[in-house]
């Protein structure tokens, strides 16, 4: 897959989301196979460019290429802006929000409340590909609301401007993560533009992945929420589209030694106080499916030393847990 002048290592991409994935998720994704991996959001309000989430946000040192910064805002010259910014601080993609859901965002006219206006799309889209030479990309969901699934339109309006490529999220605004994600909507938008078109949404496993890539036609697949706690899932798809073979699932060594990685990058990249409290979700999520995760995430979310956390997470994956009874 192509974005403008650049190939990607593969179409199989880590969607963008807040709070989770920050550089050392991106790259230990990129590491397990994911082809690209937008950053979280980036606001386009330059009064909070000094911010430390912020400049969390931006940081990439290090990082495996392609770079893509993904920037979210509501008016035209501000995202121009930052576009010209992230790219004069190492982006070589800009990609810009048009698909968050969430009230914060949506409550500014940013994110997918843009959907709704498709005069102001047209306005924001013509002024970031104006204000940099890096390649532009977008991302949406279907529309609004299910009464109006608008992405046909907005793609048209993308691929005018000189969007790159589009990344579409079955689901409305309104849907939010409610119900199921549906590809009709996408399959439309792949026909309707030359584009590359990439499908995101509920996207879980190697075999969903090759029915919405044969369903839509699309380019390339955006996995989001189906990484959490498994980011070696971007091997098995990428292994599974080649080959139609099932990639061998990580033993608990692999595991330990993945588990033990991120939690050593959150702690480097944060500092300690941080980086325990932020690696506690991942906890969560690694545990979700195996023996004794529930109990072990209880105890495990309580420790606020780097040191503890990582040794309860071996311990853990050593078969050396010890359940905490509760008192008489």
């Amino acid at each position: 897959m192509w974005i403008g002048p650049l190939k990607m290592p593969n179409g199989v991409a880590l969607a963008p989301m807040a709070g989770v994935t920050d550089r050392p998720f991106r790259q230990l994704c990129k590491r397990l196979g994911a082809g690209f991996a937008p950053s979280e959001m980036v606001t386009a309000d330059p009064s909070l460019r000094d911010s430390r989430k912020t400049q969390w946000r931006m940081d990439h040192a290090g990082e495996v290429a392609p770079i893509i910064v993904q920037i979210a805002g509501a008016d035209p010259r501000e995202l121009a802006d930052a576009a010209r910014f992230n790219v004069d601080h190492g982006a070589q993609v800009i990609d810009i929000n048009m698909g968050c859901p969430a009230k914060k965002v949506c409550n500014r006219m940013a994110g997918s409340a843009l959907l709704a206006d498709e005069g102001l799309v047209g306005r924001i889209l013509d002024a970031v590909v104006a204000a940099v030479d890096v390649p532009v990309t977008l991302k949406i969901r279907t529309g609004p609301e299910p009464a109006r699934r608008n992405a046909v339109r907005v793609a048209q309006i993308a691929e005018s401007a000189g969007i790159l490529s589009l990344a579409v999220h079955g689901r409305t605004r309104q849907d939010m993560y409610r119900g199921k994600a549906e590809f009709d909507t996408i399959r439309q938008v792949k026909s309707a533009v030359s584009i590359p078109v990439v499908a995101n949404g509920d996207i879980d496993s190697p075999e969903m992945a090759l029915k919405v890539l044969d369903f839509t036609g699309a380019d390339g697949i955006m996995i989001g929420r189906a990484a959490q706690g498994r980011p070696w899932i971007f091997r098995e798809i990428n292994h599974f589209l080649a080959t139609g073979e099932h990639y061998p699932p990580p033993d608990t060594g692999e595991v330990g030694a993945i588990m033990a990685e991120h939690l050593e990058n959150l702690y480097a990249f944060y500092g300690e106080y941080s980086g325990v409290r932020i690696a506690r979700k991942h906890l969560g999520w690694y545990s979700r499916t195996r023996p004794d995760g529930e109990a072990w995430r209880k105890q495990v979310v309580r420790l606020s030393s780097a040191r503890e956390q990582l040794a309860l997470t071996r311990a853990w994956l050593a078969g050396e847990f010890h359940r905490e009874e509760k008192a008489a």
